[in-house]
């Protein structure tokens, strides 16, 4: 992708222009930002996407001043009827299940891999909504069908209406309001208040990305290295040959705790330890998904990666879908095009060596590249 390029769904900024100017710092209304937009599902194909036990949905309902909410699946009859205003259906990843969300998702990788999440679909009917509330990732909401009311405010008082269930801001206090038409889009930052209801039956795109908590990746990464343990640290066993008689045995030797400290930091301390975890972590596949083997191809002409499949590199591995493999030369800028590109053409890959053409056919066996 060219980030100096001019383009209308960054309301005629490039890349570099609205990353400097607005990620993470302040919202952007963007109008026609793609001109002409049309849901890329009609509201059939999302209602039977709801349907399926490794999708996930959920149904927001409003009654009085209270609020509902049932998790998927959502089978039709679950469903309130059209008439009835005030209910809301969130389909989450939609773009590993439709190729045309897939590619609209593609637009937005001017921002590392590593931070997009998935396209949710929303469906509301008039008066639909999801109550005030505020995001911890940022977000870029592309209206699809229909209008939708938005109202945005930095909110400074984060409190909680007591037992809703969802996350909904007590004293929410707008600063700005936007109707948006399809192909309007509005880019909000982390933690910005925002309230949508639509004006109308609407369908709402929300591009959304991942901001790992620290402590989550923390634990996630300890997790993985210590499965590698034994390979970083060795198997040493702990020797007090000069422990004296103690007194109180109930205490833990200063020794002990020196033979912990240095196991542990001997694990941490391997930055290729460390990266190969980051990257395993950083690809794992999400609960819900999960691909089928099929049947390796007799030759590779072209490949893709499944819309599921999650592939990144660093200076010395490929990652893809929780697996690391270590990588130098050809075949790691083949690698790495493969990740950027998620796609390798013939000439690319006549280029490929045995080994790399074995692990791509194994990866097609696997279901996360697909041959053509």
């Amino acid at each position: 992708m060219d980030i100096t390029q001019i383009l209308p769904l960054l309301g005629d900024l490039s890349p570099q222009q609205f990353m400097q100017r607005y990620w993470q710092k302040k919202p952007l209304l963007i109008r026609q930002a793609i001109p002409g937009f049309q849901a890329l599902l009609d509201r059939s194909a999302l209602f039977a996407l709801a349907e399926q036990e490794e999708v996930e949905s959920r149904l927001v309902t409003q009654a009085g001043a209270g609020w509902k909410l049932k998790n998927g699946p959502l089978p039709r009859r679950a469903l309130p009827p059209l008439k009835t205003p005030g209910w809301t259906l969130l389909v989450q990843g939609v773009d590993t299940h439709a190729a045309t969300v897939h590619e609209l998702l593609q637009q937005f990788r001017f921002v590392p891999d590593v931070r997009l999440d998935d396209v949710m679909v929303s469906f509301a009917t008039d008066g639909g909504g999801v109550g005030p509330h505020f995001d911890s990732y940022d977000v870029f909401l592309l209206q699809a069908h229909g209008q939708r009311r938005w109202r945005i405010g930095r909110q400074k008082d984060l409190s909680l209406v007591e037992g809703a269930p969802l996350k909904i801001l007590a004293n929410f206090e707008p600063e700005q309001e936007f109707v948006l038409e399809p192909g309007d889009m509005l880019y909000l930052p982390p933690r910005y208040a925002h309230d949508g209801v639509a004006v109308g039956e609407c369908m709402t795109y929300s591009i959304g990305f991942r901001a790992p908590r620290r402590s989550e990746l923390a634990r996630e990464l300890l997790q993985r290295m210590a499965e590698e343990a034994e390979d970083v640290v060795g198997e040493a066993l702990y020797s007090d040959a000069g422990q004296p008689a103690v007194e109180h045995p109930g205490a833990i030797p200063a020794s002990l705790q020196d033979f912990a400290q240095t196991a542990l930091t001997a694990l941490l301390d391997d930055p290729m330890a460390l990266q190969c975890a980051l990257g395993e972590v950083l690809t794992e596949p999400k609960a819900q998904v999960w691909f089928e083997s099929q049947e390796p191809p007799a030759s590779l002409d072209q490949v893709a990666l499944d819309p599921r499949s999650r592939m990144f590199y660093d200076a010395h591995h490929v990652f893809i879908n929780g697996e690391s493999y270590r990588a130098a030369g050809r075949d790691a800028t083949l690698m790495r095009r493969l990740a950027d590109a998620r796609k390798l053409g013939p000439k690319e890959l006549a280029r490929a060596s045995a080994d790399a053409r074995s692990l791509l056919l194994s990866w097609c066996a696997s279901g996360w590249v697909h041959a053509h």
